[in-house]
């Protein structure tokens, strides 16, 4: 049984990380920290967890955390990077569902969220925790970076076509929404009801911090640099990403049959699905599951191709995806406590 510890079970990844695990088969719940909930039972705060987890949040303590063998931050970013060098000195594992080990570049980390990163030492370290491309690394990593939400979704539509060659680096297209869950658990005036529903908005039109990181992963499937145009926008459900992304054809990829491509590349991937021809993919098909469902089309035959991907962004974008990696790390099942199907309606 994996001892598992959690940093930061307050927000909506972090309940639902402990809503798959609580029902892990080789997992077990030992700590979860909040400083602003400390002492108060977590089936308070969530009682979807009652009789399924009988824990009270505490302070951060390095020992108890230390003991786990595996350790997941569900914290905003420039938490993580402070503690984490303490525990992998340690001999524990970590899965950090933030964005402070994701980029490999400390400069341009910096860049993109406004301060020096505390332990650049460690970005080399950090194996990307995107299974169906570094699955591998992830077996033998002691330190494991989860991808965003939006990266996870679009870098799984590109792949296959900038692995093939198939498409133009320099021209590829991004537009996705995502539920307002994605924007986290705290207080805002943007996320009031009142404010997002009936309502459908673009933005970080100018500049997302996501773009750096699929760049980065796009470039390192494309085995040079990439130029991704991606633009975000906020629709009014709680939860689900649906991205479309657009790719002018290179010569290599005219003519090809995409639909057997995305089949092929994606036939032994537990947690994707691509859907059949003529199909197309829809967030509340996946919601509540830890897949993506995507679909590829070339509209009248011309030189631009079409993928479509969704996914629950709490799930595969973010707590189920961590879990994922965390059973390759131990040598589980990679399944183990996500093979469920999406809640529907």
């Amino acid at each position: 049984m994996v001892s598992v510890g959690v940093v930061g079970g307050t927000g909506y990844t972090g309940v639902e990380l402990l809503r798959l695990l609580v029902s892990h088969p080789d997992a077990s719940v030992v700590t979860i920290t909040s400083r602003a909930e400390a002492g108060r039972r977590v089936d308070e705060l969530f009682p979807n967890l009652r009789g399924y987890c009988d824990l009270s949040f505490s302070d951060p303590d390095s020992e108890a955390l230390a003991g786990c063998d595996v350790v997941f931050f569900a914290t905003p970013h420039n938490v993580a990077m402070h503690s984490v060098p303490a525990l992998l000195a340690r001999g524990t594992r970590v899965i950090d569902l933030s964005a402070d080990f994701r980029i490999r570049d400390a400069q341009v980390w910096s860049r993109w969220y406004g301060e020096p990163h505390a332990c650049p030492e460690l970005l080399g370290q950090a194996v990307y925790g995107l299974p169906e491309r570094f699955r591998e690394q992830v077996r033998d990593a002691q330190l494991v970076a989860c991808p965003g939400c939006y990266p996870t979704a679009i870098q799984l539509g590109f792949l296959p076509l900038l692995q093939g060659g198939l498409v133009d680096a320099q021209r590829l297209i991004a537009n996705a929404a995502s539920g307002v869950s994605g924007a986290g658990r705290q207080a805002s005036v943007a996320n009031l009801l009142s404010e997002v529903s009936d309502s459908f908005k673009a933005y970080g039109v100018a500049g997302h911090r996501h773009l750096p990181e699929i760049e980065q992963g796009l470039a390192d499937a494309a085995g040079g640099p990439v130029a991704v145009t991606f633009v975000p926008h906020l629709v009014p459900m709680v939860r689900g990403i649906h991205a479309t992304l657009y790719g002018t054809l290179s010569e290599q990829g005219r003519g090809v049959d995409m639909q057997s491509v995305f089949e092929r590349y994606f036939a032994e991937e537990p947690f994707v699905d691509v859907l059949p021809a003529g199909q197309y993919p829809q967030t509340r098909a996946v919601r509540g599951s830890n897949r993506c469902q995507l679909a590829v089309t070339v509209p009248q035959d011309r030189d631009v191709v079409v993928v479509t991907a969704v996914e629950d962004n709490l799930v595969k974008g973010a707590a189920g995806q961590a879990i994922q990696n965390m059973n390759l790390m131990f040598g589980l099942a990679e399944t183990a406590g996500l093979d469920r199907p999406a809640l529907l309606p």
